[in-house]
Parts: C-alpha cells; sequence; structure tokens
C-alpha cells in the first residue's frame, strides 16, 4: 500500500499536518522518532503555555495529548520509535525508510522540530558529578517539587515559565548571565509580579554537595560570590540540535542547517514538504502556533501534488 501523505514527526506541526490531511481524506502515515509530542512532551511537559488560541492557559502535555486525541479521531495511524533513516525516489513514489521497515507515499511532510537534541550543559564545576542527584534539564512533575528549594537557570520564555510552575508550590529561584530577558513582556510582567526570586547579569561559579544537590555559588556583576540553598537545579539554556540527517535526505539546507521552503512548504525535492521548527525563511518566528500554520500549508500543497485537484 501507498499512502497519499506520511508525515515524519509527531510534534505539534506533525499531529495537525495530520489532522488537515485527514481532513482532505487522505491516507495518513505519523512517523515518530520517539513519543508523540515532540519537543512539548520531551522537554516542557510542565510548562504553561499562554499564547496558544483557544486556551488562557494549557500545560504542554495537555495540550500536546488534546492534539494527539484529535489525530487518532481522525484516523491518522501513528506509529512511535519508528525513526525515518532515508527518503528515497521510487517508481513515481517516494520511500521511507526507517529502521525496521519501508513505506511507500505518494508524499512526504518533515515537521522533525529540532531532531534530536540534548540540553546544552553550563560546564560548571559540580555539574556532571551531581546530574541526576539534585541537577536536571527538565522540570519534575509539579507534585514533585513540593518542599524543594528550586533554583532555574535560563533567561527565555520556558526557564520563566518553568519557574511559574515552581512558584505555584515552593520555594523558587531563576538566575539569569544577562541584565535583561529575552523573553516576552508578558511573561517578565507576569515573573515580576510573582514571589521568585532574580538573581540578574549572575552566573554560576559552582554546584556543590556530595551524595546530593546541598547549594550553588553564584557570582554577580560584581564577582561577588552569593552562595544559596538549593535542592533542585533546573538548567535551561537551550538545546544542541542534531539534524545531520537532513544532508543525507538530500534536502537544500539555508545557512542555519534548516530546510529551505518555499511559501508553500515546498522543498527541493519533488513531493517533499516541510514545517515547523526544521523549517527556515527570512522572518521565521518559531512558536507553536506557526508551526500549525505551516504545517495546514504544507498539507494543502502535500494534497495539491498528490490528488491534483482541477482547482490546484
Amino acid at each position: 500500500m501507498a499512502y497519499d501523505v506520511i508525515i515524519i514527526g509527531a510534534g505539534p506541526a506533525g499531529l495537525t499536518a495530520g489532522i488537515y490531511a485527514r481532513s482532505k481524506m487522505m491516507s495518513t502515515l505519523i512517523l515518530e522518532s520517539g513519543k508523540v509530542g515532540g519537543q512539548l512532551v520531551a522537554l516542557y511537559p510542565e510548562k504553561g503555555i499562554h499564547n496558544y488560541p483557544g486556551y488562557e492557559t494549557v500545560q504542554a502535555r495537555k495540550l500536546s495529548d488534546k492534539l494527539y486525541a484529535q489525530a487518532e479521531s481522525m484516523e491518522c495511524e501513528i506509529r512511535e520509535y519508528q525513526k525515518v533513516t532515508d527518503i528515497i525516489d521510487g517508481d513515481q513514489k517516494l520511500i521511507v525508510k526507517t529502521q525496521n521497515a519501508e513505506y511507500e507515499t505518494m508524499s512526504v511532510i518533515i515537521a522533525i522540530g529540532m531532531g534530536e537534541f540534548t540540553p546544552r550543559k553550563m560546564d560548571a564545576p559540580g555539574e556532571n558529578e551531581l546530574e541526576g542527584k539534585g541537577i536536571s534539564y527538565f522540570l519534575p512533575l509539579k507534585e514533585e517539587l513540593v518542599g524543594k528549594k528550586v533554583v532555574l537557570f535560563g533567561g527565555g520564555n520556558s526557564a520563566i515559565e518553568m519557574a511559574m510552575v515552581a512558584d505555584q508550590v515552593t520555594e523558587t529561584a531563576l538566575v539569569h548571565r544577562r541584565p535583561e530577558f529575552r523573553a516576552d513582556e508578558i511573561n517578565v510582567k507576569n515573573l515580576a509580579e510573582s514571589q521568585v526570586r532574580t538573581y540578574m547579569s549572575t552566573t554560576v561559579k559552582s554546584f556543590n554537595g556530595t551524595d546530593r544537590l546541598e547549594s550553588i555559588t553564584l557570582l554577580d556583576a560584581e564577582k561577588k560570590e552569593i552562595e544559596i540553598p538549593a535542592d533542585l537545579a533546573v538548567i535551561n539554556i537551550g538545546i544542541t540540535a542534531d539534524l545531520g540527517v537532513l544532508n543525507k535526505w538530500g534536502l537544500e539546507l539555508t545557512e542555519n542547517g534548516l530546510i529551505k521552503a518555499g511559501f508553500d512548504m515546498s522543498t527541493n525535492r519533488n513531493g517533499i514538504f516541510a514545517c515547523g521548527d526544521v523549517v527556515d525563511y527570512p522572518g521565521k518566528y518559531k512558536q507553536i502556533i506557526t508551526g500549525c500554520g505551516e504545517a495546514a500549508t504544507a498539507c494543502l500543497s502535500a494534497y495539491k501534488f498528490v490528488k491534483k485537484p482541477y482547482w490546484a
């Protein structure tokens, strides 16, 4: 059987593409290298999302669950732990290879986000030794934070939103190495109105403890040492992405190493489209809603390519 479209990636963009594909009655297979949800569940499951239309606030994990449920209700075929290794031109079809299977399809939509990724480390003394012993790169479930002294590191939306989650149940601090946050203004405003203690223009000298994290030594702008007690440090200073597979797939990339896409989300390969964080173009704004909008466009382009309706 040849699918009308195979979607690679089951984050918000991939699931949205699946929902739109099924609304066009296209036979649809979604392949995900890990668990459904993408970065929402891999990095920020507890984070509150405040800028997704229709929700005043929604937990990242719950938004992922909603998209997953909708895709399943539309009868998308979804397979987890299917890492795509190659996309090959076949006889009037494309062949999508995973580590243990091959699938034929008339079109492909790539929605792999930032691909395989690992959180960036601070490379501070004690970090490696105490990883998993009080140092984490992911925010645990909220109920696991109760009674702990939590310190978060970062200056973007995710770091602030995680701090706001922790602040609901426990004593929380946020450390940022610059004098200003790079987050959305509404998040900065909410932070200022919260009980979260902030340390600006501050870096880490060391994470301290023997069997568990006990305290953190900070350096302020004047290089003065500040030692604060801590039971949990959550480091959120970005990720290192591995998108090397895109070169293997023969896709034209931008200087940022992301897929170069046209206004219709087409790539340089016939029948292959892309959407979400893996796509780059001038003015690109990486947001969940942006990726979902691009997914709708990519799906319509795939539909025109496969079905060739008279109006296209």
